[in-house]
């Protein structure tokens, strides 16, 4: 339901810093400055839907984005649903599935250090894993190491 062209678009979410999310999107094609959006999600088919407290707005006032905190990841998958207002028209709905390990951004490494040893030219780095709400086991995780000679 709704005209063609006023359903949110590019709609993305990233988890950052363990536990906040940012979710954004951009107006439909169509929409009319007075369309406003409103962001609904759950983790679970059996849950109600939960709507956004913490709107993020464009120049006109709309809603274009939501910051979610304290987000955790013990569901994969969250369904998220946004729909819309108009002064006399319907706006066409957006739904999306996202699973969530997928769109979260982790932290570096914690306390790098590096030890070397002149005498045996050669270098000891140690670091612990970063922070995240779903990673149990440390095997999970690769790393890289550029090393520059100076």
């Amino acid at each position: 339901a709704g005209m063609n062209g006023t359903a949110i678009e590019n709609f993305v979410c990233v988890i950052f810093n363990v536990s906040f999310m940012n979710c954004t999107w951009h107006v439909g094609r169509t929409a009319s400055g007075d369309t406003q959006y409103f962001l609904y999600w759950r983790t679970s088919r059996k849950e109600d839907f939960t709507g956004c407290q913490n709107y993020i707005k464009d120049n006109c006032g709309r809603h274009t984005g939501c910051t979610f905190q304290n987000v955790t990841i013990k569901n994969k998958t969250a369904y998220f649903l946004v729909n819309g207002s108009r002064s006399g028209q319907n706006i066409q709905s957006y739904e999306k599935t996202i699973i969530l390990y997928k769109i979260e951004k982790l932290t570096p490494p914690l306390n790098v250090t590096v030890n070397c040893k002149e005498a045996s030219h050669s270098c000891e780095i140690r670091w612990q894993p970063p922070h995240t709400s779903h990673v149990k086991r440390h095997a999970c995780f690769r790393y890289e190491i550029f090393i520059e000679n100076k």
